[in-house]
């Protein structure tokens, strides 16, 4: 396998925020891996490792006070449904999709995710209020993590 492969599988591992990738191509096997909040990788071809230092996280874009623990706020759990990035608008700078204080129904897109270079739209499963925003934007997360509070 060629450098050029490893950097292509190094670049979809960085930007899907999925924790390992393991690729067998006749004898050749590849992993890489993602370890903890360090953002380091590991590839290791024909078992050899070659340490890769992953691309800094992107800025949060927004005001942080939004952003609480769930231990500080009670309510309802709208929970990412996939891994992937998270963004609070549909463009950087265009404004979010929903307000903490803001009153949404069912079905209403609250963010997007977005996976494999495919932007997904997240709902609202139930009517109420936003009590708040648990994830910033651009912050990678995963399958099951709660995102907002709705009261």
């Amino acid at each position: 396998m060629d450098l050029r492969k490893l950097k292509t599988l190094i670049d979809l591992v960085q930007q899907s925020g999925i924790a390992e990738l393991e690729i067998t191509e006749g004898e050749e096997k590849v992993r890489i891996s993602r370890f903890g909040a360090a953002g380091a990788q590991t590839v290791a071809p024909q078992n050899v490792v070659l340490p890769v230092t992953a691309a800094p996280a992107a800025e949060p874009v927004g005001p942080a006070a939004e952003v609480e623990t769930p231990a500080e706020a009670e309510g309802h759990a709208v929970k990412s449904p996939m891994v992937g990035t998270f963004y609070r608008s549909s463009a950087p700078g265009a404004k979010p999709f929903v307000e903490v204080g803001q009153t949404v129904k069912a079905g209403e897109t609250v963010c997007i995710i977005e996976a494999m270079k495919l932007l997904n739209e997240i709902e609202a499963d139930r009517d109420g209020v936003i009590k708040a925003a648990l994830v910033e934007n651009g912050q990678p997360v995963e399958y099951g993590q709660p995102l907002f509070l709705i009261g």
